[in-house]
């Protein structure tokens, strides 16, 4: 017997668990399937903390998403009495020119955003877990924080399932069939028929949609968690979460002691390694916790104690480092969520909504122009030119 839905969501990671939350709570008849479990070790949604902050250095545009993100992830812990994002303020550092305190400081002045500029002695006095360069200043974002992604993975589905959202895991789909009457939806198990379908599968988008199969990139992601040496000036009222430029290394990023397992650091995009999305992460080797190590030794003297733990994960990345939220190319009834490019989790919550629009209405009044189809070929076809 083949089901009949409104909506079916494929990928119930952060995009898909709070697309069908959102979904599910406009009264949408919906189904969600995924080929794990909840915020499994393979997928982009899991390590106990992600960022977020409203100065974002990489493009003033994102603002006002990450405003509607903020009251949406406030709305949420409402619904679920639970604390999902916790603000500690959130410091980015590196030389006046460097793209990440310039970026932000661009962002806080187009969007009126609070913020502080702190020079070297002042961050000694006020945070000084961390250790300045000479020329090196500090941006401090009062309302940046961290969110927990397994409690909010977690607590979209329970509210999805709520709302009568149908679940299945452990059930990977293995194709999808739009037509003028809807969409038929594969899998290992059985089929299911939708008007809508939205794919939000992470690293596997490749597989499901053929236009992404070239762009969306993969790569291994290496974070690690360090007992601090001075517990004290590593607490999170004294050491806010951090995002550091070190110019031609790339960036890094941090977070205080909010853990059993102390202080986490990761550098963004790692070394840029593709992998098999269809195979596990590769393990963590010498190279990637000699990486690590030297920058917290360097950088976060007062954290770089003993290394407790270090894991694997995933980016999926577009050419522009952007992300991708539109309808499929000639199928209006396929909506494509993410790549998010390593930077997307703080989204989160409307991205839900966006997603949400866009099967239900078929667009949205929320600013995404420059996640689409056509901005991302456009972009290829200039990098391919220059």
């Amino acid at each position: 017997m083949t089901a009949e839905f409104d909506v079916a969501v494929i990928g119930l990671g952060a995009m898909g668990s709070a697309a069908l939350s959102h979904l599910s709570a406009r009264g949408a008849r919906t189904i969600g399937i995924d080929a794990y479990f909840p915020a499994h070790a393979l997928s982009s949604s899991h390590g106990d903390s992600r960022l977020i902050r409203l100065g974002y250095f990489e493009d003033p545009s994102y603002v006002p998403l990450l405003q509607r993100a903020y009251r949406n992830w406030r709305a949420l812990e409402t619904r679920l009495r639970a604390d999902i994002l916790t603000t500690t303020g959130v410091l980015q550092i590196g030389a006046e020119d460097s793209k990440v305190v310039a970026g932000t400081r661009a962002s806080c002045k187009m969007h009126q955003l609070a913020h502080e500029v702190l020079d070297k002695g002042e961050m000694a006095r006020r945070f000084p877990a961390f250790q300045l360069g000479d020329d090196d200043i500090a941006v401090l974002d009062p309302q940046g924080g961290y969110l927990r992604p397994e409690a909010a993975v977690m607590g979209y589905l329970k509210l999805a399932a709520g709302d009568g959202a149908v679940l299945h895991f452990g059930e990977p789909v293995t194709a999808i069939e739009p037509g003028d009457g809807g969409v038929t939806i594969r899998s290992a198990v059985g089929q299911y028929r939708a008007s809508k379908v939205v794919v939000a599968t992470g690293s596997w988008i490749g597989e499901l949609v053929p236009q992404l199969q070239e762009h969306a990139v993969a790569i291994r992601q290496v974070v690690a968690w360090y007992q601090p040496r001075d517990g004290f000036s590593t607490e999170p009222q004294r050491m806010p979460c951090f995002l550091r430029d070190e110019g031609e290394e790339g960036s890094y990023f941090g977070f205080p002691a909010i853990g059993v397992d102390g202080v986490k650091v990761g550098r963004h995009a790692h070394f840029r390694e593709p992998i098999d999305p269809s195979k596990p992460n590769p393990p963590v080797n010498d190279a990637d916790t000699a990486l690590l190590d030297g920058f917290i030794a360097k950088r976060l003297p007062a954290a770089a104690g003993l290394r407790v733990n270090a894991v694997t994960c995933r980016y999926t990345m577009l050419p522009s480092e952007d992300f991708l939220l539109d309808l499929a190319p000639g199928n209006p009834n396929v909506v494509v969520a993410s790549p998010c490019s390593g930077h997307g989790f703080k989204f989160t919550s409307v991205v839900g909504e966006i997603l949400a629009d866009l099967a239900l209405e078929g667009g949205t009044s929320l600013p995404i122009a420059a996640f689409s189809f056509d901005a991302m070929n456009r972009f290829v076809a200039a990098r391919k030119a220059a």
